[in-house]
């Protein structure tokens, strides 16, 4: 599985460095960038997502190589292309990624979920414990009335 991307990917390659024998008279062409990064890096990115579990999605552990490759092959693209890098052909990219395989993940990549009781019993006892004793402090000394003038 992981010799067809990568073949993929070699193939692809070979293609840009022949494009780079030809003259460009405009240094970026932002169309041809577009669809090099699309058949490139995205259908490396997508056959490797796709042999990952899809509940693993959000798991940066599991994610992180595959996330890492797709950076680095648009920036390779665009070195190559003598495009700038990170541009708005990128920026487009990583938004449609994001949408296609991570709109359910948190934005730190964790599920939200509360924090364990050892933590959270600590913030609730203690300012109640202290109402309470300022409360008795109150009422005992608004009784004790000696030596008030």
């Amino acid at each position: 599985m992981a010799l067809e991307g990568t073949s993929l990917l070699r193939a692809g390659l070979v293609l840009l460095m022949a494009a780079q024998v030809l003259p460009s008279v405009s240094g970026c062409n932002r169309g041809f960038y577009e669809r090099m990064i699309n058949d490139l890096c995205y259908a490396k990115f997508s056959f490797e997502m796709g042999g990952l579990e899809r509940g693993h999605w959000c798991s940066w552990p599991h994610t992180r190589e595959f996330y890492e490759g797709l950076t680095n092959c648009t920036f390779q693209v665009a070195l190559r292309m003598d495009c700038f890098w990170p541009n708005q052909v990128v920026d487009h990219f990583f938004m449609e990624v994001h949408r296609a395989y991570f709109p359910e993940c948190a934005l730190t990549g964790r599920l939200l979920h509360d924090p364990p009781l050892s933590i959270l019993a600590p913030f609730i006892a203690v300012p109640v414990l202290v109402t309470l004793l300022m409360t008795a402090l109150v009422v005992w000394r608004s009784k004790r009335t000696e030596g008030v003038l």
